[in-house]
């Protein structure tokens, strides 16, 4: 039989295992990206490697989250991003330039290339035909010092794609019923290969929104075949000559299959507080609003600002919204600009934001107490705006502008739009704001500002393992539940020891304190414990203040990872209902851990309640090295010495 087009990428990029679904394989990888939120641990990490020069083909290194300078901190990390990436081979992406997803597919996306990103939906260059995968930082820093990628071989998922989509119905709908259907947790340990005559009626950035949300279904990565229509863009982006065909074969297996009639789908918008409440525009409408926002990696596209500008071309903002709109890059908004629809936009009252992630961050804009807010974004957790109290709905470019004339939540179709925005056949393409590196790399000096602290280093996991368990939560505990983001907390990204004071902050204000009191701790969870953003610090600031181990009903792929990376060992309960046996303070202990993890099974002793409960680790013997010796990084000295 033949093969899938992502199997055939992994074959190609394969350099350890077999491609034999639940097994762990390496892969090289090509290209890499960071953000300036994830970028300064990343950097920190590389050059504790000692490598003089990053050996991928391509590294860039993007500013585009923490760009609310309210403090010295975030400039000072610029500064060394800008540094460190001129002296170890990296592009730098400018402030201002654009978020980094958006910019990559534009400027330095290849079909059939690997691409591992410190940012969860890296996933977006999928769009483009590259097999593009969010991984925590050290993840990152190790590819970008040529070693390889390690995954758990993925189940692949055929999305058939039929029909096309009515005029007011877009891309954003697709991936919303994706997640109706499958849920955040999903696509764990899976890869969405989207297939069938449907494809060919999406452009590149209508495939990169999909490809970007299946973040939220806990996906691998998604990934869309590189035909003509890529090869337009490409062409489009002045870069036709980086375009190849890449197709599944005719007869390609999967293992999994899940078919789509675009021409039945209808405006969708995800409720809080999950990207997969997700429900018909129609059954929501009329409700009030009170912001609007869009833009994010999701949806701040060319194609999607000038459909949001037809919209709201010789109208008004309701006076009762405030509506927000951030292009995703800076080509995006010098085509508004040149061509009359960013006067548009202004005219009908839209503020106008830096093309940035921003508000999907929490950095800006957050909502007034007990708004409803509706975003083209891709995430709306509990908390993640930045206003506890607020209630964030996600929906597509048509609904939120159509929303934001109206005032209350409505249906796009109500417009009666006739045509969908086409791409244009060339795009404005001018790179000046992103830097290459240091031809004389000797020369630069590394800037480093007083907010940038040493990497911590964790210790070997002892083989009895005593501590009190710090937090007990529920399913579905986010990253940003775990490490919040916002305004106030990432500048502190480089700083490990002053972000620790916000671990868990959002649940248990106490948490960081009791941690530290107590030297040693544990945390319980449920289902899909750490879903979410990719950031490293839900697993690096926990482990500074003394978090050993979690114990889950289930974990979410990058976070567990991270874990393993920074020495923390994730468990996982065999009977499920021996969650309802541990409480918060109970004294837990694991004898003999190293023998028994030579093993899958792991028996706790429940000092406080006398109770015995067995877990399951699914670590291979690689990981459960780099766990026992404290981390990536220990593991790495171990080795090399």
């Amino acid at each position: 039989m033949g093969q899938n087009l992502t199997r055939k990428i992994i074959a190609q990029h394969l350099v350890a295992g077999e491609m034999k679904t639940g097994t762990e394989i390496a892969i090289r990888i090509d290209q890499t990206l960071t953000q300036d939120a994830t970028g300064t641990m990343a950097y920190l990490q590389f050059e504790a490697m000692g490598v003089p020069r990053v050996k991928t083909e391509l590294s860039v290194s993007y500013v585009d989250h923490n760009t609310l300078q309210t403090g010295f901190e975030n400039a000072d990390d610029h500064r060394f991003l800008q540094t460190v990436a001129a002296k170890y081979g990296i592009y730098f992406s400018r402030p201002g330039n654009g978020i980094c997803h958006q910019v990559h597919l534009e400027r330095f996306g290849v079909p059939g290339k690997t691409l591992l990103g410190s940012d969860s939906h890296t996933p977006t260059g999928g769009g483009i035909g590259m097999l593009a995968i969010g991984a925590g930082g050290l993840d990152v820093a190790v590819a970008m010092a040529g070693g390889p990628f390690y995954l758990t071989m993925p189940k692949v998922v055929k999305v058939e794609l039929l029909g096309r989509l009515k005029p007011y119905v877009s891309a954003k709908d697709v991936i919303l019923e994706v997640l109706r259907r499958l849920t955040v947790k999903g696509g764990v340990g899976k890869i969405l290969e989207y297939t069938g005559p449907g494809v060919k009626t999406l452009s590149v950035p209508e495939r990169a929104t999909i490809t970007n949300m299946g973040a939220e279904l806990g996906a691998t990565t998604s990934i869309f075949p590189s035909d003509e229509v890529t090869r337009a863009f490409l062409a489009a982006q002045q870069r036709e000559e980086q375009w190849v065909e890449l197709l599944p074969d005719e007869d390609a297996e999967y293992d999994e299959t899940l078919v789509i009639d675009l021409s039945d789908l209808e405006p969708l918008v995800a409720c809080p507080y999950s990207p997969d409440a997700v429900k018909p525009v129609r059954e929501v409408a009329g409700l009030k609003v009170n912001q609007v926002i869009i833009g994010s990696c999701t949806n701040s596209s060319y194609t999607d600002l000038m459909q949001v500008a037809n919209i709201l071309r010789g109208k008004k903002v309701h006076p009762d919204v405030s509506l927000a709109i951030a292009p995703g890059s800076r080509q995006v908004f010098e085509m508004l600009a040149r061509n009359g629809a960013l006067a548009d936009l202004i005219a009908a009252g839209a503020r106008i934001l830096e093309t940035t992630c921003g508000p999907c961050i929490g950095m800006g804009q957050a909502p007034a107490t007990n708004a409803v807010s509706v975003r083209t974004f891709n995430r709306n957790f509990y908390g993640r705006s930045g206003t506890a109290s607020a209630k964030v709905y996600l929906t597509g470019p048509e609904t939120a502008a159509a929303t934001a004339i109206a005032g209350v939540l409505t249906d796009a179709s109500s417009l009666g739009l006739t045509a969908r925005v086409e791409m244009p056949q060339q795009f404005l393409v001018d790179d000046s704001m992103i830097i290459p590196p240091a031809a004389d790399p000797e020369k630069v000096e590394v800037v480093r500002g007083p907010n940038i602290k040493p990497l911590p280093v964790n210790t070997e996991l002892p083989d009895t393992l005593q501590a009190s368990v710090l937090l007990k939560v529920e399913d579905n505990i986010t990253t940003d539940h775990i490490m919040p983001a916002g305004a106030k907390i990432l500048p502190l990204r480089s700083n490990i020891p002053a972000i620790s004071a916000y671990v868990f902050s959002q649940i248990d204000p106490t948490f960081a304190d009791r941690a530290k009191s107590a030297g040693s701790g544990v945390v319980v969870g449920g289902h899909n414990y750490g879903q979410g953003s990719s950031r490293e610090h839900a697993a690096l600031a926990p482990m500074n203040l003394g978090v050993k181990a979690v114990i889950a009903k289930s974990f979410a792929r990058i976070h567990h990872a991270n874990l393993v990376n920074f020495g923390i060992l994730p468990l996982t309960f065999v009977n499920e209902a021996d969650y309802d046996k541990i409480n918060r303070d109970d004294k837990l202990e694991i004898r003999n851990l190293r023998a028994q993890l030579a093993g899958k099974t792991v028996t706790v002793h429940n000092l406080t309640t006398g109770e015995t409960i067995s877990v399951y680790h699914n670590l291979c013997p690689r990981q459960v090295g780099i766990v026992t010796d404290g981390g990536l990084l220990n593991h790495t000295k171990k080795q090399n010495a």
